[in-house]
């Protein structure tokens, strides 16, 4: 008897009206059941494209979608929602969603819940989320979601410098040096606020005077010394340690005495690895 009484009062898809369609899916996200609200909200679209909540209701799929991890099609609707409504009031959350969406979409479901170093990862969806807030913050300076994207857009520069030493140091190993000493520079010219930047001019110290550009290993030196004194790869003296030579790496005394048969350790990294908390 219940069954059939709760049966009757909740009507199928085909007879609600638009505004129970919405009114129902906002229940269901008030009490966290998105995929149901993901449901009402579809069909709401499906069955009243044109209508009063249409547009309200595709904004609140974007949400609906983001918090049921479904980063893809949260994405999807909010770049829809854009392309079709870009005058809207309300774009700026579409913008400032989608670069959410992205900002978590490169995390595996282990990285959001610990914390390991995102910047070992394929940056891809880093460099998206940051140029999706980049947008946000040129076509709404004065939205409300800005000051959130611009501490999020910090965080994730400090991210994508700190890959790019990964990258380098990866470079150094492999004798790569050009390869280093452009990544190194790409830092310092592209994040100049970054907290990798001192060792991105330690990395292009190390590359180029192996390549025996000593102009541009001494000049990039005294930038390092002028404005990051106590960087580990300087002495107090000033003098800069060597950490790699032609070879990729400096060997130990073992590796010596056998002619490198043992004792070829993975040399030490330029990678002076700075804290930066990862925006939530």
């Amino acid at each position: 008897m219940l069954a059939a009484c709760s049966s009757k009062d909740k009507l199928p898809d085909e007879e609600r009206s638009e505004q129970a369609l919405y009114e129902a899916a906002a229940k269901q996200l008030n009490d966290s059941n998105y995929a149901q609200a993901i449901a009402d909200l579809q069909s709401l679209e499906a069955r009243y494209p044109f209508g009063p909540y249409a547009e309200q209701a595709q904004l609140e799929l974007i949400y609906a979608y983001y918090r049921a991890f479904d980063f893809d099609a949260s994405i999807e609707t909010a770049e829809r929602f854009i392309r079709l409504h870009p005058q809207h009031p309300n774009a700026d959350y579409a913008y400032y969603m989608r670069g959410l969406a992205n900002y978590q979409h490169g995390k595996g479901l282990f990285e959001r819940f610990s914390t390991s170093d995102m910047s070992a990862r394929d940056p891809g969806s880093a460099r998206q989320s940051f140029n999706d807030f980049s947008q946000l913050l040129a076509r709404f300076p004065n939205s409300e979601y800005a000051a959130d994207a611009s501490a999020r857009m910090s965080y994730l520069r400090n991210l994508l410098a700190r890959y790019e030493i990964n990258v380098a140091n990866y470079y150094l190993k492999r004798r790569a040096f050009l390869a280093a000493a452009n990544r190194g520079q790409y830092v310092v010219e592209n994040f100049p606020m970054a907290p990798s930047v001192p060792d991105a001019l330690a990395i292009m110290v190390q590359a180029y005077r192996i390549l025996g550009e000593n102009q541009l290993a001494d000049d990039s030196l005294a930038v390092l010394k002028a404005n990051f004194p106590d960087h580990p790869n300087l002495t107090k003296d000033g003098q800069f340690i060597e950490v790699y030579n032609e070879q990729g790496a400096k060997p130990n005394w073992l590796a010596r005495l056998t002619f490198g048969l043992f004792g070829r350790a993975a040399p030490p990294q330029i990678n002076h690895k700075k804290k930066y908390e990862p925006y939530l």
